[in-house]
């Protein structure tokens, strides 16, 4: 039997915490997209979504360029 409950919360920075890590999973990542190895329109990509509780977290962050980021989310 499950019990229902609250959702667990998730990790979510501040914007400026964020951005920080953003910058810092860029440079992990060598400036260039994961997938395509591109090294414009760069953004970081949630491997487990936000909507899905993903966390912000460096384990959690890839770097995707926008067109294949765009793919990812279906679009």
């Amino acid at each position: 039997m499950s019990s229902i409950g609250p959702k667990p919360s998730r990790l979510r920075l501040h914007p400026v915490s964020y951005e920080s890590l953003r910058q810092q999973i860029l440079r992990r990542d060598g400036w260039r997209c994961q997938s395509c190895g591109t090294m414009t329109n760069l953004e970081a990509h949630h491997r487990e979504f936000r909507s899905q509780s993903g966390p912000d977290s460096e384990e959690n962050l890839i770097t995707l360029c926008a067109a294949c980021h765009a793919r990812v989310h279906g679009g």
